[in-house]
């Protein structure tokens, strides 16, 4: 199979409630103008950059009932992630891991760890 931009990221999973993010360089700025200064993100360890790819969510178990007669259903549900693909991300770097992949950077961040997002979207 051939590695093309659409398909790069198909054989990550990324797991629970975490997110993968390509980072923006510090002089980059978002369409509606959005940005955060170099000596912003170096002082307060605040990131920015592009959700690639999300994980399941949160995990809630499902109660185990003794119906021997119904079908095996899976027995981990998840409550989903409020950030979607293609999100600007404004996260917190004490919650990120730095990972590389295919000669990129990019960071691995909890839900929790991202304080805003900006979504291209019409209201």
């Amino acid at each position: 199979m051939r590695i093309t931009a659409e398909n790069r990221f198909k054989k990550l999973i990324v797991i629970g409630d975490r997110i993968l993010i390509k980072p923006l360089k510090p002089d980059e700025r978002t369409s509606s103008g959005l940005y955060l200064p170099p000596g912003v993100q170096e002082k307060e360890k605040v990131q920015q950059g592009y959700v690639i790819k999300t994980g399941p969510g949160y995990a809630i178990p499902v109660p185990v009932e003794d119906e021997p007669w119904k079908a095996e259903e899976e027995q981990v549900r998840y409550v989903p992630l409020q950030a979607k693909e293609g999100d600007l991300a404004i996260f917190l770097l004490s919650g990120a891991t730095e990972v590389m992949y295919e000669g990129e950077k990019y960071f691995i961040v909890p839900q929790s760890a991202i304080l805003m997002l900006e979504r291209e979207e019409d209201l």
